[in-house]
Parts: structure tokens; C-alpha cells; sequence
């Protein structure tokens, strides 16, 4: 994907993270090891958040929060407006029961638009 931005930033600020693996900018990432980062898997509890840009494995990362931030991700099916949302494989997000996912740790924002059509993007307020 390349450069990404958030909708809505909330005054939030990138912070810098290493990765374990070449990460997309624009896909969730999730804690690897020790101080360094990938693309989270599927209902990921250790979500960082979603970098800024792509890098290469053993690279920096600038990596935005969730917290109440907008961000538009990719999911990998549809996904209704106000529906939870957790992570899926390779950074992607995917639909959640909100209350299951909450109580597993795995929710990670709400849609605030459909993903719906090629590509499958979608707004979602970050929380954690």
C-alpha cells in the first residue's frame, strides 16, 4: 500500500517500532517479540496498531494508535456499519461479535462504514 494517513487523528502521533517482518502501511500490526512488530493475525491480542508506511523486516516502523483514532483499513469479507471489528490474517480486519470480542481482548474498533465491493475498505474508530 505504501504511505498511510488516518482519517481522523485526534491529535495522536505515530510512534517508531521496529519489525520482525515486512509489514504493508495501512495493515494492523501486532507485538512479535521483543520490542518489535508484524502484521497481526487472526484476533490478535497484542495489537500496536497500524503502520504508517511499508518496510522491510528488521527496518523501523512508524506505527499509528487505535485509540480514538479513524482509521480506514482493509477487511478481508463485508463488514456493516457499527459492526465490532477484530484483526485477521496478515493485518487485514474482519467482523466480531462485540461482546465476545471484548471480553477475549481482541476488539479493536467499531465500523463506521461498510467494507462492500473490490477493495474491501472500511472506516473504523480504533479503541482499546
Amino acid at each position: 500500500m505504501g504511505d498511510y494517513q488516518p482519517i481522523y487523528t485526534g491529535g495522536a502521533q505515530p510512534r517508531t517500532l521496529l519489525t520482525s517482518a515486512d509489514v504493508t502501511g495501512g495493515r494492523v500490526v501486532a507485538t512479535s517479540g521483543n520490542g518489535t512488530v508484524a502484521h497481526a493475525s487472526a484476533d490478535d491480542t497484542t495489537v500496536e496498531g497500524v503502520a504508517a508506511h511499508d518496510a522491510v523486516s528488521g527496518k523501523p516502523v512508524l506505527v499509528w494508535p487505535l485509540e480514538g483514532v479513524i482509521h480506514e483499513l482493509e477487511a478481508s469479507g463485508a463488514i456493516a456499519a457499527d459492526a465490532g471489528v477484530v484483526t485477521d490474517a496478515a493485518g487485514q480486519v474482519k467482523t466480531a461479535t462485540i461482546a465476545t470480542a471484548a471480553a477475549a481482548g481482541t476488539l479493536i474498533g467499531q465500523a463506521k462504514t461498510t467494507a462492500a465491493g473490490s477493495p474491501l475498505k472500511l472506516r473504523v474508530l480504533g479503541r482499546r
